[in-house]
């Protein structure tokens, strides 16, 4: 392979999921203890705003133009959309 294809500084990640916030730092310290590892990083998740969505969006534009619809119960929904 030609040497300027190959990248000789690539490195396996490995994701870790911690559900429980005030377990990180421990298990942050536990990963850097392991042979091997270079570095230990934490990204804390991003929180979305939901109204730059598409979806929230094109719901908008469904409560805009009239394309939403109110049902008492499930059998007034299927009365109204069977008829």
């Amino acid at each position: 392979m030609h040497p300027a294809i190959t990248n000789r500084n690539a490195m396996a990640t490995i994701v870790l999921q911690v559900p429980d916030e005030s377990l990180v730092s421990k298990v942050k310290q536990a990963c850097k203890m392991l042979m091997g590892v270079a570095s230990v990083k934490v990204q804390k998740p991003k929180e979305t705003d939901i109204t730059k969505t598409a979806g929230y969006k094109a719901a908008m534009d469904d409560v805009r133009n009239g394309r939403v619809y109110h049902a008492n119960s499930v059998d007034d929904m299927f009365n109204q959309i069977l008829g």
